[in-house]
């Protein structure tokens, strides 16, 4: 085929500008007087710079000989130098071929010159550096004329300078010379210019033959014609020559006529095909679709010849399969419409991390897409995410899911039943070529597996079978089917159900459950299914493997924080105390409370939160509750103990043991309070946490202000405490910020919300906690997925009657008295089984008292759960527990208290210290008689 260009001969104007051919001429000329061009710049440019530095270099050569001929020396000492000089600066000049040498003083004063009315005059430029006894040339611009010159110093003997000499060349001679080389580069230039035009007129020339003078846009569209009818269209191409060799064939001919690798340059003879198609392609005749059986295939086949005017003669044949053309049509229909299942099944299946809703979303999916009922079985260590059993088979399933298209019309057995697993084939591992359907006791919703769940025919790989999945096409014929439960199988029959698929659902080895396709109402399953099935039940095993996973490190991370917490309030009779937990709905928390009994008849109060969730936050959480334990059982006031927590947190962030992975524990808050019921005094601080809220007796509500003291870990101020009178029956309620900070209102709202609550309920912990849940809750959303802590504690009083104290003299001789009246005193309270005891532990606390200590001295018993006994005193001196040797008289008092009482220890206040004891009350305490 003969392409032209508009308005052109057959061939076009030689070297046209709009042809390939001259295009390209174009720009070979264009590239070739670039470069030329380019050339001729760069070698004016070289050999002006040869000739400044051949200057340079002459000058500075005659400067130096000059400057260190003796003579010149020797005139510059002379009390005449112009003399002696003038004579040698012309003979100088000549000989080295220069325009100029001048000799000056060290001041820069011409001595001699070639221009006798410069002489005594001063010469232009910096000669600082030949001074400083350097020899160096430079370009100089200025009186006379602008010069390449050189500058070096005369040295007497001695090596000090005494004059300069110059010496240089005009740049105007410099210019003079290059004028004189530039027409030979440009003569170069030229002949370069000529023959680089003659190559590129010669290879355009040829191009110009080949390419028939076609422009670049009607090659292209040759080549890309071309290219679409060989590669593009699905039809098979042979082109044949006049002699009816084949010159070229596309892979489609090859394929579809099995054509040899080296069928090209053949004759069609040689290539061995159908007798009519091969006597159509000798022939070279035109034909129109004509059908040639070739094989299995029925071709339609086109020819026409070639060669009309100046082209080669020949012809091109094109060869349809058109009995593919049907197949190829329902193979990509069956294709996409199991495409579309698997990216619906992406989609939909596993958008949670629970085991059931999974299965369930394999239900959805499939029905009525590619099943009309679907089954999904797992076994009971799956749903609860446990760790799978060593011996699978031996464990119980369970329905989860169950989606029908047909309705009610079907006899499989509902979700939550114990179903018996329909059959499987079974391959048992070391035993080549044994394959069976094994069965199973009470078929799908048989009466074994309905009463009892028992006989399941799944094993998986750890008991050394493997599950298989099983393809039913017709379950009328599948006599082992049947054979399992008949009057399932025939209710399953008469329900018009006549294909199953059962696929094992495994991932990472362990098999989890099986999954049940059914058909009724659509086509019978084929064996293309199964693999649709197998993607499916594949894709949703690794969605519950990971739910199952998720279920267990969550139960783990819950039991963990569970074991954390306390587990119930110790008993104590300072407050009333109720208490709430609320877990975060995206996970653990590290929200913590506690009831802390102390000595003294006191409590503890405290509410902790570690920002955060997750098992670092729980761990957290148990680290800084332990902590606040141990700190406590020192007995230390509120600030001083966060101050050691403070510290703690610090420590354990600095550790250097802790991995990458471990996060900071700063984040964490706290609110610790002690209630005295003695005196109704209550001392609390804060570390960064919401402030209490107050419910008095009186009906009044109000929230805390307490010192805001920063979380721990920051170590950056001290805390401060807070003290304030709680009377009898006050309501402390104590909260982490879960409770009243949520994103859809505001924080002042929140508190305002919850002293309306405290308001609304007059007395009772238990109360309070439920009416103060009752009004906060409804506001949190999805998105406050913070865990919540309330602790509401109810003040009490310890009755007056049951404290007793007595300001001790400081003298020996006190004791006794006192010790008299206390023995009265556990007399009165109807306690005087531990009178004995009590009397020890007092006679050795006062002594110690009055002889290590300041007054005044004074002692109080208090009655409560146990018998306190309390000596304080000024002096902030501790007394230390010893074991007192044989020979030591004294040291055995604390030994003594120590191994009498339940408890002791040392209490400091601002005003000294206390030292304490706890008995425990063997009778219950009389209340003294009403006056």
């Amino acid at each position: 085929m003969t392409l032209k260009r508009p308005g052109a001969g057959e061939r076009g104007p030689r070297f046209a500008r709009r042809s390939v051919a001259g295009q390209v001429f174009v720009l070979q000329l264009a590239i070739v007087l670039l470069l030329v061009i380019g050339a001729a710049a760069i070698l004016a440019w070289q050999a002006r710079a040869a000739d400044v530095r051949s200057a340079r270099e002459r000058s500075l050569t005659c400067a130096r000989t000059l400057a260190l001929a003796p003579s010149v020396a020797a005139a510059l000492r002379s009390s005449e130098p112009t003399r002696g000089l003038q004579p040698l600066s012309v003979r100088a000049t000549r000989v080295c071929g220069i325009d100029f040498v001048a000799i000056l003083d060290t001041k820069g004063v011409r001595l001699s010159d070639p221009i006798p009315d410069l002489i005594g005059k001063r010469a232009s430029g910096d000669f600082s550096r030949a001074l400083a006894g350097e020899s160096y040339s430079e370009q100089f611009q200025g009186e006379p004329k602008d010069s390449v010159r050189a500058v070096a110093p005369v040295r007497d003997a001695d090596g000090k300078n005494i004059g300069l000499v110059t010496a240089g060349v005009d740049l105007t001679t410099v210019a003079a010379r290059l004028n004189r080389e530039l027409p030979w580069v440009g003569v170069g230039a030229a002949g370069a210019l000529l023959l680089a035009t003659a190559g590129a007129a010669l290879v355009s020339r040829r191009l110009n033959r080949q390419t028939r003078g076609l422009g670049p846009a009607e090659v292209t569209r040759m080549y890309e014609h071309h290219d679409a009818v060989l590669h593009s269209v699905r039809e098979g191409v042979l082109v044949l020559d006049g002699e009816r060799r084949l010159v070229l064939a596309n892979d489609e001919a090859h394929r579809l006529l099995g054509l040899p690798d080296q069928a090209q340059g053949q004759h069609v003879d040689e290539l061995r095909l159908e007798s009519d198609l091969g006597e159509l392609l000798s022939s070279g005749r035109t034909a129109s679709d004509e059908v040639h059986v070739v094989g299995d295939r029925m071709l339609a086949v086109n020819q026409r010849t070639t060669g009309r005017g100046d082209g080669p003669a020949g012809s091109v044949a094109t060869l349809r399969d058109t009995t593919e053309l049907r197949e190829v049509a329902g193979q990509a229909q069956v294709a996409a419409q199991r495409l579309e299942l698997l990216y619906t099944a992406g989609l939909r299946i596993g958008t949670t991390l629970d085991v059931v809703r999974t299965a369930e979303e394999l239900a959805e999916v499939a029905v009525p897409r590619f099943a009309d009922v679907v089954t999904v079985d797992l076994f009971d260590h799956v749903i609860s995410g446990k760790e799978p059993l060593p011996d699978p088979a031996s464990a119980p399933v369970r329905r989860v899911a169950l989606r029908s298209a047909v309705g009610e019309a079907h006899p499989l057995q509902p979700v939550g039943s114990r179903p018996s697993i329909p059959p499987v084939t079974i391959r048992q591992e070391g035993v080549e070529g044994r394959e069976g359907v094994e069965g199973v006791e009470g078929g799908e919703g048989g009466a074994a597996g309905a009463g009892s769940g028992a006989g399941h025919a799944v094993a998986g790989e750890a008991g050394g079978e493997a599950v298989e999945p099983v393809v039913e096409a017709d379950l009328a014929a599948a006599t082992e089917w049947r054979a399992v439960d008949p009057e399932r199988a025939e209710r399953l029959l008469g329900a018009g159900f006549h294909s199953l698929i059962t696929v094992p659902m495994r991932a990472r080895g362990t098999v989890f459950g099986l999954a049940s396709f059914w058909r009724r109402d659509q086509r019978p399953f084929q064996p293309e299914d199964l693999a649709s099935a197998e993607e499916l039940v594949a894709r949703t095993a690794v969605c519950v493997d990971n739910a199952r996973r998720y279920a267990r490190e969550h139960g783990l991370a819950v039991t963990l924080q569970r074991s954390l917490l306390p587990g119930g309030l110790p008993e104590q009779n300072a407050v009333g105390a109720a208490y709430r937990y609320l877990p975060a709905q995206a996970g653990v928390g590290g929200d913590w409370f506690d009831v802390i009994p102390l000595p003294g008849a006191r409590v503890a109060l405290v509410v902790g939160d570690v920002v955060g969730h997750g098992l670092h936050a729980a761990a957290t959480m148990g680290r800084l509750r332990t902590a606040v334990h141990n700190f406590s059982s020192l007995d230390l006031p509120p600030d001083e103990l966060l101050a050691h927590l403070d510290e703690l947190v610090a420590r354990i962030d600095q550790d250097p043991t802790l991995g990458p992975e471990t996060e900071p524990v700063t984040g964490a808050t706290v609110l610790y309070a002690i209630y005295d019921p003695t005196s109704g005094q209550c001392h609390l601080a804060m570390a960064g946490h919401p402030p209490p809220a107050l419910a008095r007796p009186d009906g009044t509500t109000t929230v805390l202000d307490p010192p805001e003291n920063l979380p721990l870990g920051l170590g950056t101020s001290p805390f401060e405490t807070f003290s304030l009178i709680l009377p009898e029956g006050s309501r402390l309620v104590l909260y982490t910020n879960g409770l009243v900070q949520v994103r859809s209102r505001d924080l002042d709202d929140r508190l305002d919300m919850l002293r309306t609550a405290l308001t609304r309920v007059e007395h009772g912990p238990e109360e309070t906690c439920a009416a103060v849940l009752e009004a906060l809750l409804p506001d949190r959303t999805n998105e406050d997925r913070d865990d919540i802590a309330l602790l509401v504690a109810e003040t009490r009083m310890l009755p007056s009657s049951r404290i007793a104290q007595w300001d001790v003299p400081s003298d020996p001789e006190a004791v006794a008295p006192v010790r008299a009246a206390c023995m009265s005193q556990l007399t009165e309270w109807g306690l005087e089984e531990t009178a004995f005891t009590a009397e020890l532990i007092l006679s050795e606390l006062i002594t110690n008292a009055i002889r290590y200590g300041e007054p005044p001295v004074t002692v109080r018993l208090l009655c409560d759960r146990y018998l306190t006994c309390e000596v304080s005193d000024r002096s902030s001196t501790a007394p230390h527990l010893r074991r007192a040797t044989t020979v030591d008289e004294g040291g055995r008092g604390l030994f003594l208290i120590a191994q009498l009482a339940q408890h002791w220890g040392t209490r400091y206040t601002p005003e000294g210290k206390t030292i304490w004891a706890e008995l425990p009350l063997t009778t219950v305490p009389q209340e003294p008689p009403l006056a």
